[in-house]
């Protein structure tokens, strides 16, 4: 049975209302005019506040509701939704304003053969966004599906600049040499820094019971149940061996190793799937060796949790994981994942970021002589032999320069 339009309307109007409320830290995204937009990511990264924010600029840019469609397939009215209503949307905002209008679909994934209605009208020379789990929606397969219609954005929990704002933190002019201020930084980082950056986490007050929740959701759902895994428990394990893990290169033998002495024997194909599904979801972020032969690019990746929250689940004593994992994932928000690398020849570097000629080592303090010996000099001779590059060392709390490498606080170096 078809929806009827009064409910469609009903929908509409009160999400114009919605959106007109809602308070929006604004993000750093360049939508292009006339890009049309397929927005994924992890669960609960602000997908839906990333349409909220566009919408905001075509009203400042003069166009109003009634050159606007904003249907949110969440809402409990369009539960009985199917492809043949999707052309009741638009009939629907046709009679209430006679215009054509920008066309956004959020949470569109549990929708049938919603793709092949998006292509239509971006044949039809539409404007269209589009927001959706990542349970139905990976990046490839949009890729894949909508061809070269659709920009397919990346989004990232805030960053520790959006995350301040969220916080109505206004830094002033000289902030870093103002005790107070510096002092608000430093205590904000601390909750940043243990319990990440996804945008619902501040409402919270028992964060870790949200972030355990959430970590269900991906697993249980965005991975066991979308790719049929009958085992959960050995892809909980193999999650849980990668943050375990997430400063060093992980081969699939190791991770296959580590599930078989469980006492669930796994392939090493099957290791490389559970592997690939983890980063499908958005949970991981995998790393390659910048210098690494085929083989090993592919076989031996550092693995990185999109969010250091997720990943402080399963850690103690995680403070030096929590920075890496800091910095890799604000390394792939500024340039994108596929542009970020580790070096690993016969001394490692942690990150490298060729297009940018940048190379970074993160250390959680060089106080300790050892510590320092084993992280300054590979920096120091990569820096020697390209002086054109930008090398640092990205520190919890230090400052300084060791052997010609400034050496940054993370808290400065994330709001640089």
């Amino acid at each position: 049975m078809k929806i009827s339009k009064d409910i469609i309307k009903q929908c509409l109007i009160s999400k114009q209302r919605e959106v007109d409320e809602a308070v929006i830290v604004n993000r750093p995204v360049d939508f292009e005019e006339n890009g049309n937009y397929v927005i994924v990511g992890v669960r609960h990264t602000g997908k839906s506040y990333l349409l909220y924010q566009r919408v905001r600029q075509l009203q400042a840019a003069g166009i109003g509701w009634d050159e606007i469609l904003f249907v949110d397939f969440e809402d409990e009215r369009l539960a009985e939704f199917q492809a043949e209503d999707f052309n009741s949307l638009l009939e629907a905002h046709l009679e209430l304003y006679g215009k054509k209008p920008v066309v956004f679909l959020d949470e569109v994934q549990n929708i049938p053969h919603w793709d092949k209605f998006v292509r239509r009208l971006a044949d039809a020379k539409y404007r269209v966004y589009v927001t959706g789990s990542n349970a139905k929606m990976l990046s490839k397969e949009v890729a894949t599906t909508l061809g070269g219609r659709f920009f397919i954005y990346d989004a990232y929990p805030y960053s520790f600049k959006e995350y301040l704002a969220a916080q109505h933190v206004e830094l002033q002019e000289h902030w870093e040499y103002d005790t107070i201020q510096r002092s608000e930084v430093k205590r904000h980082l601390n909750e940043y820094f243990y319990f990440g950056g996804l945008p619902e986490i501040l409402s919270f007050k028992n964060k870790r019971a949200m972030l355990s929740s959430l970590y269900q959701k991906i697993y249980l759902g965005d991975i066991c149940a979308r790719h049929n895994i009958k085992n959960d428990r050995v892809m909980n394990i193999l999650i849980k061996k990668m943050a375990e893990s997430v400063k060093q290169p992980l081969s699939f033998n190791r991770l296959r190793n580590v599930v078989v002495a469980t006492g669930s024997p796994i392939s090493v194909p099957t290791a490389i799937d559970y592997a690939g599904h983890a980063a499908d979801s958005w949970l991981i972020l995998p790393m390659e060796n910048e210098i690494g032969k085929l083989m090993a690019k592919e076989s031996q990746k550092k693995y990185y949790f999109i969010d250091n929250g997720l990943l402080n689940l399963f850690l103690t004593n995680a403070e030096t994981s929590l920075l890496e994992n800091m910095v890799a994932v604000e390394l792939c928000r500024r340039h994108g994942k596929e542009n970020v690398f580790f070096r690993n020849a016969d001394k490692e570097i942690d990150f490298i970021v060729p297009d940018e000629k940048l190379a970074i080592q993160v250390s959680y303090s060089i106080k300790d002589k050892t510590t320092r010996n084993r992280e300054v000099p590979p920096l120091a001779k990569y820096a020697k032999n390209h002086p054109d590059w930008n090398c640092l060392l990205i520190t919890f709390d230090e400052e300084g320069a060791e052997e010609g490498i400034p050496a940054v606080p993370v808290w400065k170096w994330l709001l640089s």
